[in-house]
């Protein structure tokens, strides 16, 4: 036994869940695997937030504990429902939990979501932590350090494996770490037997096109039970390109050379399953027997086996037969060595983590040369897996080839469709009839709302229509988050296409096939979710208003339809996830002028322009009116203005920026073909992988077609014979059929014969039923002249009684009820007419109350709106009176220079006639010139003044007055 310092306790705590769906017929339970040993919480109440707050715990030591970790033993944690009547127990989901990650230093609890969940709309989750203890319980003295030895054997008996059993165990002792093979007094030398997964190659043939892969995001792995004990490689992502790191897992075994050569050939071959979540997609068997059968001192070296073992689909999957080359492999090397070598003895290499190098042994298909771990098998880098896991693998693959794609170009890189390059080739040529139109239907996805999930979703839409000459499907970047009771609009979401058909065509297809929308989930914690489905119904865009486009030429004609659809879940119909609002749009731009069109790839959107901002400043603006000048100045030359530098600057920074942009779209391009042309070499492979499976998968189908030809022919043999059968029955139901209708034709005589004999004893009948009529009527008109007697009789008899005074007392009580009856029906109408008038005498005095009320506020408007008058007069007065102002001043300036002109006259006169006669006119101009610049610059002035807008405080009109003044100041000089 262990010290107690060693002994250890692995603790789980479970404390909550989330998202889980509400039952009060259920209750959780969660069950905690842990090396074969189950442990259960109690069982809680099937509600959103279950509290289980329940510790988990297993009682180790350190050995053990290192032993487990270096074999990467899970704890698997399964959450059951359990049915509270029947105690029906089942799995909804588990949790696998690394042994690696659990540390003697307390962690914070994390939120786990559950692998394989049966509530895949919710996704619900648990609160988990881990830790290791040290165990403080005193260490009992265990039974077995008193079991009794076994009496060691006498001389002259058998050898060792004589006193064996048929069937040997491997013991677990988990205080020591080791298997205990054999009885423990005889086999004591330790050995190490070791697995390792080096590589694999042609793992896509284990996929059919048509198998769907789980949901979960746990990817592939390869797993095998070693004595034992679960052993699971790192996932990896990718079929076409398995990339994980090769790992040894090992275990110890105590026993005798003799008794662990006859322990290995009982037990059954090794075998190794590649997993995806929880399918086996195949199998391999490494025979352990092997080990014994080579001729190895295990004194000295190991004893190895080694090769590229073909992995096997299961049953349920039929596959083609595969040739060699094409056969699916994993790389295994087995090593069973004493404890005492070292791995540099037969690896020569100090790493455990890694394989040793794999010799592969020749199998009766195929000889494959030797590789090794870091001579993988030649292929593509691994890609990230597919957005949607539902799909076939060949699906899956293509989808990660589109992934990688829009990675690249969102990286800067442009890859076409298919690996492209950017060199042009002639494309094929499709004719197109006379009768064609061409169409331009485009589609604009507004806005999404209404979601009916409670959380919130990284929304994008994705749609294709074949019938417009692209099966690539539109897809709207970036996700938008779309939360409940929540619009949300969608970025880059119009996509137009244009394409030629006939119009009975297009109004066939869309009145047949809707153009289906879906939405998907984006999450960045998991894979893409396809949250649901809207379908737009295209013939409704056929029924709407056409309009009219253009004058001239060739008529058009558009058609717009705009609605609000809901999107339904894809497996519930009725239920409605969210709404969507779109634009639909058609053009019919007539008849084709082009008789052949190129067919090439359609594009969804095309590149934009690169806009190119430009930084540089503005020149001033020029004056739009020169102020006069001083007086005749030169010509200013045209290259040295303001405006003519400002130009050319603008024009040598132009050239300068294209020269830049150009050096840079160079730069771009040769990344962008480097880009390409590493792209092509790694797909290249990978396409090659995708062709051979198709290739496969056609001759199946060729050969189901050659079988299913073979069975037509046999059934047409079948038809000829069942013709001729159907023929000879057809004459014999004619045969038939004619003696029918014979006896038919005597049957229908017979019929005719006694239908006349029954018509002539009716007419007896109808004759004796005539004079039996006759009489009745005459005792009819007997009994009514007898009931007219009668009834002259009584009207004499009731005058009689009419004459005595008992009946004329009744019609007079008879008369005063009449009365009484009248006067309580007049008293009831005046009492409701007296309510009648209290309530409209009520209402007329709360309508008085109102009308005084919109009176006074209709008064109080008034009043503002007279002060507003009032204060818009004393603006339009304070404009007059400057305006008054400013034509004194100009009638004063006038008078100066009236003055000035006479005085000019007589100095003239006096000094005699100027020889400068003729400048008198440009000096005249110039003066008009000046005051209608004064003058527009006073209009201006006062209009701004006027709005009320601006005051003589603004800067405005601080300028306009020094522009005026200085106008003033130039006028008088």
């Amino acid at each position: 036994m262990a010290a107690k310092s060693d002994q250890l306790l692995i603790v789980v705590s479970i404390l909550e869940g989330r998202h889980f769906p509400k039952s009060p017929r259920l209750s959780l339970v969660v069950q905690a695997s842990f090396d074969g040993e189950h442990l259960e919480t109690d069982p809680v109440e099937h509600r959103e937030q279950p509290q289980f707050s329940t510790e988990l715990a297993w009682e180790l030591d350190r050995k053990t504990l290192h032993q487990h970790r270096l074999q990467r033993t899970p704890i698997k944690l399964q959450c059951f429902t359990l049915d509270s009547v029947s105690r029906k127990k089942d799995n909804i989901g588990y949790i696998v939990l690394d042994l690696r990650s659990v540390q003697e230093v307390r962690q914070e609890p994390r939120w786990y979501q559950l692998l394989s969940s049966k509530y895949t709309k919710q996704k619900p989750a648990l609160l988990v932590g881990t830790i290791l203890e040290n165990d403080s319980k005193a260490a009992e003295p265990s039974p077995e350090k008193f079991r009794a030895k076994k009496a060691p054997p006498r001389q002259g008996s058998g050898s060792v494996s004589d006193l064996l059993p048929d069937q040997l165990e491997a013991e677990l002792i988990p205080d020591q770490g080791y298997h205990q093979v054999g009885p423990a007094e005889r086999c004591s030398d330790m050995f190490v037997l070791s697995v390792t997964v080096a590589f694999a190659t042609k793992l896509e043939q284990l996929i059919p096109s048509t198998k769907k892969l789980p949901a979960d995001d746990s990817g592939f792995f390869f797993y095998y039970s070693l004595l034992g004990n679960d052993i699971t490689s790192e996932p990896f992502h990718s079929l076409l390109s398995p990339d994980f790191e090769p790992e040894r897992a090992s275990v110890r075994i105590r026993s005798s050379k003799q008794v662990l050569q006859a322990f290995l050939s009982q037990q059954p071959s090794l075998q190794i399953h590649l997993c995806c979540g929880n399918h086996s997609l195949g199998s391999s068997d490494v025979p352990l027997s092997a080990l014994t059968a080579a001729s190895v001192d295990l004194e000295s070296k190991a004893a190895t086996v080694e090769g590229a073992f073909i992995l096997q689909p299961p049953r349920r999957n039929k596959l083609p037969a595969l040739p060699a080359e094409l056969q699916p492999t994993v790389g295994v090397a087995v090593i069973l060595r004493r404890e005492e070598l070292t791995p540099q003895q037969f690896l020569g290499s100090k790493d455990p983590s890694r394989a040793p190098p794999l010799r592969v042994a020749p199998s009766a298909e195929q000889t494959a040369p030797s590789s090794s771990p870091a001579q993988k098998p030649s292929g593509p880098p691994p890609l990230p897996p597919p957005s949607s896991c539902t799909e076939s693998e060949a699906e899956s693959l293509l989808e990660e080839l589109e992934l990688h794609r829009k990675q690249a170009a969102a990286a800067g890189v442009d890859v076409p469709e298919g690996g492209a390059s950017s060199v042009s080739v002639s494309a094929p040529k499709v004719s197109i009839p006379s009768s064609a139109h061409h169409y331009c239907f485009s589609l604009d996805l507004r806005s999404l709302g209404k979601l009916g999930s409670p959380h919130p979703i990284a929304a994008t839409l994705r749609y294709s229509y074949q019938f417009f000459g692209s099966s690539a499907p539109i897809m709207t970047s970036p996700p938008v988050e779309l939360q409940r009771n929540m619009e949300a609009s969608l970025p880059q979401s119009f996509c137009a296409f244009d394409f030629a058909a006939l119009p009975q065509q297009l109004q066939d297809t869309f009145l047949r096939v809707p153009l289906v929308v879906e939405l998907w989930d984006r999450g960045s914690t998991s894979r893409d979710q396809l949250m649901g489905s809207a379908s737009i119904q295209l013939h409704q865009l056929l029924s709407s208003e056409r309009t009219r486009l253009g004058s001239a030429g060739e008529p058009s004609w558009r058609q717009t339809h705009q609605d609000r659809i809901p999107v339904v879940h894809p497996e519930r119909p009725t239920e409605r996830v969210a709404e969507l609002s779109y634009v639909a749009t058609l053009d019919d731009f007539g008849f084709v002028k082009a008789k052949e069109v190129l067919v090439s790839d359609s594009s969804q959107n095309e590149r934009p322009a690169v806009p190119q901002s430009s930084s540089h400043p503005m020149a001033p603006k020029p004056p739009l009116h020169p102020t006069a000048p001083q007086g005749p100045a030169a010509p200013v030359a045209t290259r040295d203005t303001l405006e003519y530098r400002a130009a050319l600057e603008l024009e040598m920074w132009k050239e300068e920026q294209e020269d830049l942009f150009d050096d840079q779209l160079r730069q771009k391009e040769l990344r962008h073909m480097q880009a390409l042309a590493e792209e092509w070499k790694k797909r290249d492979g990978e396409r090659e992988a995708l062709v051979k499976k198709k290739e496969l998968e056609f001759s199946l189908l060729e050969e189901k077609l050659q079988k299913t030809l073979s069975d037509l022919e046999k059934r047409e043999k079948q038809l000829a014979e069942a013709e001729l059968q159907m023929e000879r029955l057809q004459r014999e139901l004619r045969a038939e059929h004619e003696l029918t209708q014979k006896e038919l034709q005597e049957a229908s005589r017979r019929l005719q014969r006694e239908c006349d004999h029954r018509v002539a004893l009716e007419k007896d009948k109808v004759r004796l039923m005539e004079e039996e009529r006759g009489r009745l009527l005459q005792q009819m008109a007997d009994g009514e002249c007898r009931y007219q007697q009668l009834q002259k009789e009584f009207q004499l008899y009731r005058e009689q009684q009419n004459l005595r005074p008992e009946c004329r007392l009744q019609a007079e009580l008879n008369l005063l009820t009449l009365e009484k009856v009248e006067l309580e029906r007049k008293l009831e109408s005046t009492t409701k007419s007296k309510l009648h008038y209290k309530q409209q005498w009520g209402r007329a005095l709360k309508e008085l109350a109102r009308f005084k009320q919109r009176e006074q506020e209709n008064a109080m408007a008034r009043l503002k709106k007279q002060q507003a008058e009032l204060e818009a007069m004393k603006l339009r007065y304070l404009a007059t009176e400057e305006k008054e102002a400013v034509r004194q001043d100009r009638r004063e300036l006038d008078d100066i220079r009236n003055e000035l002109n006479r005085l000019k006259k007589q100095e003239e006169e006096r000094l005699g006639p100027a020889p400068a006669e003729p400048d008198s006119a440009p000096s005249l101009n110039l003066n008009e010139s000046a005051e209608e610049h004064l003058s527009r610059l006073l209009e201006e002035r006062d209009t701004l003044l006027r709005t009320g807008v601006y005051t003589h405080q603004d800067q405005i009109i601080a300028e306009l007055n020094r522009q005026i003044q200085e106008a003033m100041r130039d006028k008088k000089l």
